[in-house]
């Protein structure tokens, strides 16, 4: 009996201290989620890229240059830094506002089907718009194969608000911008793109598998239920009917006819009813259809405006728990896959995926 009494006690202890530790670790977490939400979930990240290409440059002088010739580079280049100092200095007391170079804002987009790129893009367009001119040039350093409608659709509204700041857009293309990618694409300015950039698939595209006869194999009954006549025409796993696959139909194109006219009011020059097939063309090909008005690489670009131009690459950095980045890698893993087995197929799709 004494034993069963300690045990008793022992096991009444055990309990309330783990009940103290849930109740203790659920108040750290409480406190730990108010304060997330009360601070920024990530920042502006600028990075001048200038320094970078200086930083390039300087390494291949001291390595291929004999002291003498190093010398007097050293030289010059402290004299003209001294002259534009000087022409700065002056610009600043005759109270010109203007900059001393024209600026460029680089802005990366890496696309996947859900186009979950658009989150922080569109903090990266708030940054841009706090502080860019009129003179000012933002780039976009793009890559999609495609995807969801209404994402792609709020991505190209994001670089819209670029345009209608009368900033000058440019949008780069080194791999891919097709269907959904193209639709961003079309917002700019200027189309730029390497001569085997995959560009086009300016169609749209649904694909639902469909189980309802395996159901039926395995007497299993499958129902959908629902108020309005065209709430889910078409499902996985109820039986597809003759109406259900016309009302998809009808909804399709539809969405391809919008498709075409965003492009129409964009890029005037292109004759959509020759290029809204669906097919897609390397960037050589894309000039003679003006899909794109040049071809070159985004490093050839910005390096040709390095000497004239100030150039900033601009970074919104979420910050993720742990538990987040292990989510997002997993998330980034799959999306991977979906993309390349995309892009084997050719299905480069602005469509419901």
């Amino acid at each position: 009996m004494d034993f069963l009494a300690e045990y008793g006690l022992f096991f009444l202890k055990a309990i309330t201290v783990l009940v103290s530790v849930i109740i203790g670790t659920a108040v750290v977490v409480a406190i730990s989620a108010r304060s997330k939400m009360s601070q920024p979930q990530g920042s502006i990240e600028v990075n001048k890229l200038n320094d970078t290409y200086d930083d390039y440059q300087e390494t291949l002088e001291e390595s291929l240059l004999d002291d003498d010739a190093l010398k007097l580079l050293r030289k010059e280049q402290k004299k003209k830094e001294k002259a534009d100092a000087k022409a700065l200095k002056k610009s600043q007391k005759s109270g010109d506002p203007k900059p001393s170079k024209k600026r460029v804002f680089v802005i990366k987009f890496d696309g996947d089907v859900r186009a979950s790129a658009v989150d922080n893009l569109r903090q990266e367009v708030n940054a841009i718009l706090t502080i860019a001119k009129p003179e000012d040039e933002v780039i976009i350093d793009l890559e999609s194969p495609g995807g969801m409608v209404h994402t792609y659709g709020l991505a190209a509204s994001q670089l819209s608000r670029l345009r209608q700041a009368e900033l000058n857009l440019t949008i780069c293309v080194d791999r891919v911008a097709a269907s959904g990618g193209y639709l961003m694409a079309c917002v700019g300015q200027q189309i730029l793109a390497a001569p085997f950039a995959i560009i086009g698939s300016i169609g749209v595209l649904a694909q639902i598998p469909n189980f309802n006869r395996a159901l039926k194999k395995v007497d299993v009954d499958y129902e959908v239920m629902t108020a309005g006549e065209h709430k889910a025409p078409v499902t996985m796993f109820g039986e597809i009917s003759n109406k259900g696959r016309e009302k998809l139909q009808s909804e399709l194109e539809e969405t391809h006819e919008l498709f075409k006219q965003f492009i129409t009011s964009n890029r005037p020059q292109v004759d959509v009813s020759s290029v809204a097939t669906g097919e897609v063309w390397y960037g050589q090909q894309a000039i003679d259809l003006n899909l794109i008005d040049r071809v070159i690489t985004l490093d050839d670009y910005l390096l040709g405006l390095r000497n004239t131009t100030d150039i900033f690459q601009v970074i919104y950095a979420e910050k993720k728990s742990l538990p987040e980045k292990l989510g997002l890698m997993a998330s980034h893993t799959i999306t991977t896959s979906v993309n390349h087995l995309l892009k084997q197929d050719r299905l480069f799709s602005l469509g419901k995926i």
